[in-house]
């Protein structure tokens, strides 16, 4: 196992000198890319790393391992040095972990502290490198998994839907196996320590109708946003009579809660609809939820958002707003994985400024509260079924997809963890005429 005393490195921050690049005796691909791996390390890395050639770099100790079965895996890294190099490397298979996955991205995370970024300096040194072990090839394809279809304006109807269909028209199957049965996929609440995921997940829920003043007043009318595979319109529909219009941009998803829908025999409570909310007319409500749908609105179009959905509320109306938060925001960048992969378009937007936006919208902001621990618990819960169901979910979107979901639960798991991400559910309420707001004098009944 290389360690750092046996690194071959360039102490004086002066010319890069070819001895520093090409020690004597570096027959290893772990000594020939010890220079490189040092810099990005910032010393020994506390995690395992092995090469095709058997060759060693990092703690040997550790039970979570990296395996780099192919040169290719540096040649995705040569081309696009950042993290999505990497996760392209991983997603293909050239790249692969063991161990706690949840270990293993914290104990990077904590070395590599300001991310995949790589100087131009340390650039030079892995071309250098990678001649050395074979890596020095043509830029390759990038995996078909990622997404490509972005013409359009950005947050434009169009260029939405076909965001959202990438994210959420993987297959109906693999997201039963990830969700499990509560098919619900935001954050939920773990309001006792044995709380399954089910029951946290219903806990959500029923903290959204508390704040909505469904618990107060059944037989509401209720608009839900982004309402996924129908299980926030199905628990107010049956625990407190709700009349409810679900949206989303998912066709898969529609299909799904309407079929649900149909077997509960609640087709005269619940109308889910394939709609955009920019396109709802003439209707009123009495509540609106938004959960896990903001984050596809983007900043260009937050004020907008709240404009349309103070439109829609009658006097009194109360809005609950659940989305992923960052301080100071933060777009998912072009080179990003989770741009890529996952979340295309995705903008978290800081809590200060919803709170702003909504009020400018007309809202008074009634309440704040962050769920962040919530999340890292429901994305362990939700990593946890893939694992157990591996098999099943290759079969159902195939090795590589199962690798991209993966990465991004349990890296998003730990963004939670160490507060580099936040989630909010932020209630607002259109006063009355009168300045009015109706709402309880205490939260005492929310449960």
């Amino acid at each position: 196992m290389v360690s750092r005393g046996q690194d071959i490195n360039n102490t004086s921050g002066g010319v890069l000198e070819e001895r520093d690049l090409f020690p004597e005796n570096s027959s290893s691909v772990a000594l020939k890319l010890s220079f490189f791996l040092d810099k990005l390390f910032g010393g020994t890395p506390k995690v395992a790393i092995e090469f095709w050639d058997g060759s060693k770099f990092g703690n040997d100790d550790s039970e979570e391992r990296i395996y780099v079965s192919s040169p290719q895996a540096l040649v995705w890294l040569l081309w696009s040095p950042n993290e999505l190099g990497l996760g392209r490397a991983y997603v293909v298979g050239d790249i692969s972990v063991s161990g706690d996955i949840f270990k293993l991205l914290d104990s990077l995370d904590r070395q590599i502290k300001n991310g995949v970024k790589i100087s131009f300096r340390d650039l030079v040194g892995l071309v250098y490198a990678c001649l050395r072990v074979g890596a020095i090839r043509r830029r390759p394809k990038p995996p078909e998994e990622e997404f490509t279809a972005r013409s359009g304006k950005l947050h434009s109807p169009l260029r939405d839907k076909k965001a959202i269909s990438h994210h959420y028209d993987v297959n109906n199957d693999f997201y039963e196996i990830i969700l499990g049965q509560a098919m619900t996929y935001s954050c939920a609440r773990y309001i006792a320590d044995d709380f399954t995921l089910e029951q946290a997940q219903e806990a959500k829920h029923d903290l959204v109708c508390a704040k909505l003043g469904l618990k107060e007043q059944p037989g509401l009318k209720l608009l839900d946003i982004g309402c996924g595979w129908g299980s926030m319109a199905i628990h107010a529909t049956t625990r407190y009579n709700a009349e409810v219009v679900g949206i989303t941009l998912s066709e898969a998803q529609a299909r799904y809660a309407r079929e649900r829908i149909k077997r509960l025999g609640l087709q005269d409570r619940v109308d889910i609809r394939l709609q955009d909310y920019r396109y709802i007319e003439n209707e009123k409500f009495n509540a609106v939820s938004s959960i896990g749908m903001f984050e596809h609105v983007g900043m260009v179009r937050a004020e907008e958002y709240f404009m349309k959905i103070k439109s829609l509320l009658l006097p009194a109306g109360r809005l609950c707003n659940h989305a992923i938060s960052k301080p100071g925001g933060s777009k998912l960048g072009e080179k990003t994985f989770a741009n890529r992969y996952v979340f295309p378009d995705g903008e978290l937007i800081d809590v200060g400024e919803v709170v702003l936006l909504m009020e400018k919208a007309g809202f008074e902001v009634r309440d704040v509260e962050s769920l962040r621990e919530h999340y890292r618990r429901t994305l362990e819960d939700w990593v946890t079924n893939l694992e157990r169901n591996y098999d099943k979910v290759v079969n159902l979107v195939g090795e590589r997809r199962a690798r991209i979901w993966r990465l991004y639960m349990a890296a998003s798991a730990n963004g939670f963890m160490r507060n580099k991400m936040a989630i909010h559910q932020v209630l607002g309420v259109i006063p009355t005429e009168n300045g009015e707001s109706l709402m309880p004098p205490t939260r005492i009944n929310w449960g």
